[in-house]
């Protein structure tokens, strides 16, 4: 399980589903949004989620952007984390919309994060009701999928995640992507 764009205002409630199940997931972060919700990436580390960097501003176009703007972004993003919860790992990077380049995975790499894409996406942030979401992650969900969800898509996708964490916990072992400095199961 992956969640972009946040931390927002549904991740408190993400987070306690994600508890209740036992589920480790891992939380692409807008660095923007970081400091504002210092608490809840506190608690995204100490309860073991994995962390990844979505950029500073969720630039679309960020591939088009000169490699002094990329790298800006990215740590900019790691510092505003490191801000809140020093020495947390950020072992992984997604780009915003998927829109990856090679030089984007390339920059990346040399800050020590994998790239990462996702192989289910029920396209939550667009509002398409609690059970397109649940019958998109349930049908297209197979062992070693990535899912993609938004902790900041509103209701619905927590309403989804209900039926959507039991389900999958009760045919998959679900993991976070492992952090980098991570040792035995994530």
């Amino acid at each position: 399980m992956t969640f972009d764009d946040g931390p927002w205002d549904d991740t408190p409630a993400v987070l306690d589903l994600l508890a209740q199940y036992h589920i480790k997931a891992t939380f692409c972060m807008i660095g923007r949004q970081v400091a504002a919700h210092a608490a809840l990436v506190q608690r995204m580390v100490a309860e073991g989620h994995t962390l990844c960097n979505h950029t500073w501003s969720h630039d679309e176009m960020l591939r088009t952007r000169p490699t002094d703007r990329i790298r800006a972004e990215l740590q900019r993003t790691n510092d505003a984390i490191h801000a809140v919860a020093p020495g947390a790992p950020i072992s992984y990077f997604r780009a915003p919309g998927g829109n990856f380049s090679p030089q984007i995975v390339s920059i990346a790499a040399d800050m020590g994060m994998t790239s990462i894409y996702w192989s289910v996406d029920p396209q939550d942030w667009r509002g398409p009701g609690v059970q397109s979401i649940i019958t998109n992650v349930l049908t297209n969900t197979r062992p070693g999928s990535i899912v993609l969800l938004h902790d900041g898509a509103g209701p619905q996708t927590v309403t989804a995640l209900r039926t959507i964490l039991p389900d999958l916990a009760g045919r998959y072992t679900l993991n976070a992507l492992p952090n980098a400095n991570s040792h035995g199961d994530a």
